[in-house]
């Protein structure tokens, strides 16, 4: 009895078009394809995302502060302006360093910076930080409506965990509703999870414990060496990859 319940239930979901929410494996999207995803520009990463961030699909880059986080943001977006591509980026705690973004290859005149306010020790003044996240996440759902980017990024990196915790799941739902259909690719950055999509994906990355993950050479500072792991809330057979990467010292 049970399995035709469970179809019956799954002709329901699809009915009300609310079939993405099923654990069932999705087919990889074409890797050469540019409006099914969006590269990164980072040679061996986009070979384990199937190509880069998919489109149309909320998707996460998690790591701790250090772990090479921003290194693959900024590639990302110099990627996407590198392609002609408009690029928006909710900075949740204004900490977008726009000398290392141009030096990252960034097209800043392509580039719409909504920069926020987000108090990292807020003491007793906690509804601080929780009204600035929600103004921010406004921002980014506006970014979303009115549409032409083909990349948009709420970088809440280093906002307080607590307060991240706090913001109603149905937000991101919301959101993964909003991009659902369209050609952009939504990214959430943080040092850990905030939402998980299901035909979207999360990149973690982390330092190489091997001599802590940096490089030094005639330069001083070469970069970092990290591992990134693809977890997607769909497995497919592959299931999750990691691999590992360099960065260039900005």
């Amino acid at each position: 009895m049970a399995l035709p319940r469970r179809a019956h239930l799954e002709s329901l979901l699809r009915a009300r078009k609310l079939d993405r929410t099923l654990t069932t494996a999705l087919p990889a999207p074409e890797p050469h394809d540019d409006y099914a995803v969006a590269p990164t520009g980072i040679t061996a990463l986009d070979a384990h995302l199937d190509g880069g961030f998919p489109r149309g699909q909320l998707s996460e880059l998690v790591g701790r502060r250090s772990s090479g986080r921003a290194s693959v943001l900024l590639q990302a977006m110099a990627a996407a302006t590198a392609r002609g591509e408009l690029v928006a980026l909710v900075d949740a705690l204004d900490m977008l360093d726009v000398e290392s973004a141009s030096a990252a290859g960034v097209d800043l005149d392509a580039l719409l910076w909504i920069r926020g306010h987000v108090v990292i020790n807020p003491g007793f003044c906690r509804d601080l930080n929780q009204r600035a996240l929600e103004q921010a996440i406004r921002a980014f759902a506006l970014v979303l409506q009115a549409g032409n980017f083909g990349l948009v990024v709420f970088d809440a990196g280093e906002a307080p965990p607590d307060a991240l915790r706090r913001l109603p799941f149905t937000s991101w739902l919301r959101l993964q509703r909003m991009v659902e259909g369209t050609q952009t690719a939504c990214l959430l950055v943080g040092s850990e999870g905030m939402a998980r999509s299901s035909a979207g994906l999360t990149l973690r990355v982390t330092q190489q414990i091997e001599h802590g993950g940096r490089r030094f050479g005639a330069r001083l500072f070469e970069g970092l060496d990290l591992d990134a792991r693809v977890i997607r809330a769909r497995a497919r057979k592959d299931g999750d990859v990691c691999v590992s990467l360099s960065t260039a010292a900005i």
